[in-house]
């Protein structure tokens, strides 16, 4: 499980850069954290969430308590829920656009590598959504 340091970094992040109009509805296509939201939109809009599917976690120096180094290394998945029949060209974009945001960055002491391209084949069709998802390296130092 990534550390609430983490998940609180990547929220705001996203939520700094997440101002997507769904076309279809003409509504702001919602963002939701972790445990957010049970429902989709009964409106069909367009939504992402993000996920933490794995975090691990390990001393990287042996020093004085309270300088030695603790280093957090995990995945930040991003799936980005769009109607069907929509087509992707626009929202590829407005997701490659996100990956941009964290795509080898520093920020507020999480440091990022390169995403992974955004996995477009026959899984991407669930029930009414079809969804785009891609994940970013990350590593969090920390001391202890």
């Amino acid at each position: 499980m990534a550390s609430s340091a983490v998940i609180s970094a990547v929220k705001s992040r996203v939520t700094a850069n997440w101002n997507v109009t769904d076309p279809a509805t003409s509504k702001a296509s919602p963002f939701y954290g972790l445990n957010e939201e049970s429902q989709t939109p009964s409106d069909g809009t367009a939504f992402l969430v993000v996920q933490f599917p794995v975090a691990n976690a390990e001393q990287k120096s042996v020093g004085a308590p309270g300088a030695q180094v603790f280093r957090e290394e995990g995945a930040i998945r991003f799936v980005l829920s769009i109607p069907r029949g929509q087509g992707i060209d626009y929202w590829l974009g407005q997701f490659e656009t996100l990956l941009g945001q964290f795509r080898a960055v520093k920020f507020s002491g999480v440091n990022t590598w390169a995403p992974t391209s955004p996995v477009l084949d026959d899984g991407n069709d669930q029930g009414s959504y079809w969804r785009l998802t891609a994940a970013v390296p990350y590593y969090a130092d920390t001391l202890g």
